[in-house]
């Protein structure tokens, strides 16, 4: 539930997790990209305790994600993680949620989640990407893009959670697992648009190998061949299926956006559930100095 409200996809690394002489309440990962991410929970209205050790946990964890979550944000305390979000890059990112208890008639009591913080989306992601918080016209094309992508996929149902777009030349999909994930990509320098499953070096030599002996059964699923890590070199592997696209043509982005959907969904269909088979316990050269 709290993924879905922050649209980020979660996947719990542990509870209780030792900081110096303190704990924190919950410790996730955001399974798109790795980033950690620290949950401070409190049962009643915030106080500046829960605020020092939100931070103190983030900091010390190396956290690019904090979520404070508490029964009543004082006007203090909201406007503090505003001004955090508003003077920090795209690479900090903090949530204040406010968490009620519904009940309707004899039915039983449900949580509800509401964020009363959140970072400031275009306008922090555009200062992540220099001192102007003018995007160029290409970000402002990627950002339309993947807007359009993102509203495509919703319209399906069948991705119960994706991220806000950003201007950038990628827009990413969950697969399941930390280090692994789909990503859309638009390059407007070589006018082509892509979907690729990313694999992190931590686990790309053992991913790769496992994914590379059912290569055939996900061809014939997909329907189409795709290329297989084309830059051996690299530490970071990729399975990638692209075509030309002229996105300043803005005629053809219903015909970019549709096939951009179909390949996504195609793509998932054949990867999710061999993703999530996926033994990764064994870790290759790459992770040893890791």
């Amino acid at each position: 539930m709290l993924g879905d409200e922050l649209e980020l996809d979660l996947e719990l690394v542990g509870t209780e997790v030792t900081v110096g002489p303190f704990s924190c309440d919950i410790l996730a990962k955001d399974t798109t990209n790795g980033r950690n991410v620290v949950i401070e929970n409190q049962l009643e209205k915030t106080d500046h305790d829960h605020l020092g050790k939100a931070l103190t946990y983030g900091a010390i964890l190396d956290a690019s994600v904090v979520v404070w979550i508490a029964k009543d944000f004082t006007d203090e305390h909201r406007k503090t993680l505003d001004w955090l979000n508003d003077h920090t890059d795209e690479n900090l990112e903090l949530f204040g949620v406010r968490i009620e208890v519904w009940k309707v008639g004899n039915s039983l009591p449900a949580p509800r989640l509401n964020v009363v913080s959140r970072p400031a989306g275009v306008v922090k992601q555009a200062r992540g990407h220099g001192a102007s918080e003018e995007l160029s016209e290409t970000r402002k094309t990627q950002l339309e893009f993947w807007t359009a992508l993102r509203d495509s996929l919703k319209a399906t149902g069948k991705i119960p959670s994706l991220r806000s777009p950003r201007p950038q030349y990628w827009f990413d999909v969950a697969l399941g697992r930390t280090g692994i994930h789909l990503s859309a990509i638009a390059n407007t320098f070589e006018n082509h648009i892509g979907v690729r499953v990313y694999l992190s070096h931590k686990v790309a030599e053992v991913a790769l190998e496992q994914l590379e002996t059912e290569k055939a059964a996900i061809h014939r699923e997909i329907g189409y061949e795709l290329t297989w890590n084309p830059n051996p070199e690299k530490r970071d592997k990729i399975i990638l299926v692209d075509r030309p696209a002229d996105l300043a043509r803005r005629d053809q982005w219903d015909e970019y956006v549709e096939w951009t959907t179909k390949t996504i969904l195609a793509m998932l269909d054949a990867f999710r559930p061999r993703v999530k088979r996926l033994e990764l316990s064994a870790q290759g050269p790459a992770n040893e100095d890791e």
